[in-house]
């Protein structure tokens, strides 16, 4: 199966933690009250760029990157695509 279709299959399991939504909110500053339908429509665009990198998937979309744990579905944090140290 290819990569990123597990992660599309159960795109439904995505969530995050009150943490995570204050993190993301910031780091994309951003004011949405709904932070993981936003990260779930930035993954489910059809140029979204996914890939696993050992325990978590990266999804690349309009200058943002969303990592999200690969166990757990859990949004961990989100960044500006030019502000991702390296």
């Amino acid at each position: 199966m290819e990569d990123k279709k597990i992660l599309l299959d159960r795109i439904g399991e995505l969530h995050t933690t009150d943490m995570g939504v204050g993190r993301i909110k910031r780091n994309l500053k951003i004011d949405t009250e709904d932070v993981v339908e936003y990260c779930r429509n930035k993954i489910l665009d059809p140029d979204c760029n996914i890939y696993r990198q050992g325990k978590n998937w990266y999804c690349e979309a309009d200058g943002i990157r969303i990592t999200v744990n690969a166990h757990s579905y859990t949004i961990i944090t989100a960044h500006v695509r030019n502000e991702i140290s390296v």
